[in-house]
């Protein structure tokens, strides 16, 4: 058995060959000596946990049988609101700010048990593909300390593909869960739009953004969306999904696996072949591979940062120094106040986003650009449909490339951008996706395969998902003895 995965912890607890309380200090541990080298986590919250744990203790003691993520330690984004504990975004912004309610993922987690270890470094306002526009510093991936580990939801990746925690909480608002899931050589799962509650998730762009889980094992990203998938009355996006553990295991003969040739385009030779090979691997299960071509793929990238920086404008326009968060202590009118809060508060990365967003809405733009790019949005949407009237999932890379040395990308935004050209196109459409690990490039690095299925078929997406680990994860999974494998 696998080490590490929500299920063994389960059943160690249950079984009493470990106490909670033990569990969860071994993990605290183990972030007190490489967090510094990581830099995964801006919050840790051992009291917490610690207090968490020991009422799992004495639910066992009192022989109370434990649900699946009872026990388990875990973390959560810095995006996603925690009562009573800071959620700064990683940004200046909204230092030192703590929220007074709970996201409904967050309540749902801590009603079933699980252990909060702390709050996941990110890129700021969820915006990059790095980790190095945080304001408290870039997270570092645990395969080569010297490269990134992703973004937005680096700290996640690198918690869990670092062993300092046994899974995360991110969101992916163009890729920014599943591009550092690949980058650290884990698992992440983009659920369909409105499958997962928004609420208490400080929003990027509102029609993209999407939690979900980043884990070690498809199976304990499956248990995880699970737990976190049920309709929520604050959030008017949210429908809720059926469960999809059960699922696990189907057959896939007869099935029909879509390859969309323009996913191929400029991508590395490691990760033609890697993806190639999955395909393969998917032939051998019995699955039909069928080819399909869809040219406004190529739009997808500029699409997506049309709309979202244009929601980004939007949405960060609260943050002005009057309601909440920074304001600079000295000014001599209103406007000068406004000016210099948001001037200093927020990164270069995150003000050229709301200055590009504000661009494409204002008068005499917002017809040339927004527009246009909403009806170009349609059209990706109206392709994929077509597409899956003859197929069951779609296989591509998940990342044209693998993780780079922090830093390297830092001058230009263009090839920052080019990260997602792989995973935006399914948050324009709302599709449901994963990363799997699918092998190593020549350096050692990880590649991740991405796996997109139709809105609310999470089900066919985690059991594709599933069947592929279940037949090359020894040689596509590499174990960074970092942190704690009970």
């Amino acid at each position: 058995m696998i080490k590490g995965t929500i299920k063994t912890i389960n059943e160690l607890l249950s079984t009493k060959q470990l106490s909670c309380v033990e569990l969860t200090q071994q993990y605290l541990d183990a972030i007190a000596r490489h967090n510094d080298t990581l830099n995964a986590y801006v919050k840790v919250t051992p009291e917490l946990a610690l207090s968490s744990a020991k009422k799992i203790d004495e639910k066992i003691a009192a022989g109370i049988p434990l649900g699946p993520l009872a026990g388990v330690p875990m973390t959560l984004k810095d995006n996603i609101s925690t009562k009573g504990i800071e959620t700064t975004c990683c940004s200046k912004m909204l230092e030192n700010y703590v929220p007074i309610y709970d996201a409904t993922v967050w309540e749902l987690l801590q009603n079933q048990g699980a252990v909060l270890l702390g709050k996941t470094n990110m890129d700021e306002f969820a915006m990059g593909s790095t980790c190095e526009t945080s304001y408290f510093g870039g997270a570092k991936n645990p395969h080569n300390t010297g490269c990134v580990a992703g973004g937005s939801s680096g700290g996640g990746a690198s918690a869990v593909g670092g062993n300092l925690a046994a899974f995360a909480l991110g969101s992916d608002t163009g890729g920014s869960i599943r591009q550092p899931a690949s980058f650290c050589g884990v698992v992440g799962f983009k659920p369909t739009y409105g499958s997962v509650s928004r609420y208490g998730l400080i929003a990027f762009a509102s029609s993209f953004d999407q939690i979900g889980p980043i884990t070690t094992t498809v199976e304990d990203a499956a248990m995880v969306f699970d737990a976190i998938s049920l309709k929520d009355a604050h959030d008017s996006t949210s429908q809720g999904c059926d469960p999809t553990v059960p699922y696990l295991g189907d057959s896939l003969k007869g099935r029909t696996v879509g390859v969309i040739k323009e996913y191929f385009e400029g991508i590395g030779d490691d990760i033609n072949d890697a993806v190639h090979k999955a395909i393969q691997v998917y032939r051998s299960l019995g699955a039909e591979v069928k080819e399909f071509s869809m040219p406004e793929i190529h739009y997808g990238l500029p699409v997506y940062y049309i709309l979202a920086c244009a929601e980004a404008s939007s949405n960060l326009g609260r943050y002005d120094g009057i309601r909440y968060g920074y304001k600079v202590p000295h000014y001599n009118d209103i406007n000068e106040m406004i000016c210099r809060t948001r001037s200093e508060g927020f990164g270069e990365e995150v003000k050229h986003r709301i200055l590009l967003g504000t661009y494409v809405l204002s008068a005499g733009y917002y017809d040339a650009f927004y527009k246009k790019a909403q009806s170009v949005r349609g059209k990706i949407v109206a392709s994929f449909e077509e597409i899956f009237r003859s197929c069951d999932f779609i296989v591509a890379p998940t990342v044209p490339m693998t993780a780079f040395e922090s830093g390297h990308k830092q001058q230009s935004a263009t090839e920052n951008y080019l990260t997602d050209i792989c995973t935006v196109p399914v948050n324009i459409a709302g599709l449901p996706a994963i990363s799997v690990p699918c092998g190593f490039d020549k350096g050692g690095m990880p590649i991740g395969l991405q796996i997109i299925g139709q809105r609310f078929d999470e089900a066919t997406v985690l059991n594709a998902a599933y069947q592929y680990e279940a037949m090359t994860r020894e040689n596509a999974f590499k174990v960074v003895e970092m942190g704690v494998r009970p």
